[in-house]
């Protein structure tokens, strides 16, 4: 327990897919830590663990997707959330894209941005990627409810937590 629980507690974030791509390795995993943190210019930042193999592709990537999920979408986040990708190819599992410089896009996901990394920042035992929107998608339509922390608190995480 930390002296921040009480106040985390208390607040139930998105939960979003973060994919990436480096020399013809993949990634994704889930992440519940990420915000907008500028708008003009327009920014966005997602924190990856570092015991994450993902955090070890994006280190090397030069572009990450976000995607939001709906609630009814528990299986990606099951998939992204669960699984290590040191053991999983979880591409195979889902069906996906090329998105912009070749970062996997998921294709169930209601929304999307792909976004240029302007910078990187160590906060411990995560990293903070701090991104350029570059495009950005909504198919998915406004009336659609997002998967939440709270959604996924029966996921046991691919990778150990401290």
């Amino acid at each position: 327990m930390t002296v921040l629980d009480p106040f985390t507690d208390a607040l139930d974030y998105p939960l979003y897919v973060v994919t990436a791509e480096a020399a013809g390795e993949r990634a994704g995993c889930l992440v519940g830590f990420a915000s907008q943190c500028s708008i003009r210019p327009a920014r966005f930042i997602v924190w990856l663990s570092k015991a994450n193999r993902t955090y070890r592709v994006a280190a090397r990537a030069d572009r990450v997707a976000v995607h939001l999920l709906g609630r009814d979408q528990g299986h990606l986040a099951r998939l992204f959330g669960g699984e290590t990708g040191d053991r999983t190819d979880k591409f195979t599992r889902t069906a996906w894209h090329p998105g912009p410089g070749g970062v996997p896009v998921l294709d169930e996901a209601p929304a999307w941005f792909v976004g240029r990394v302007e910078s990187r920042v160590d906060g411990g035992d995560h990293v903070g990627f701090l991104l350029v929107p570059e495009t950005a998608e909504h198919p998915g339509g406004d009336d659609f409810r997002l998967l939440s922390l709270a959604d996924g608190l029966d996921i046991a995480p691919g990778h150990p937590v401290d």
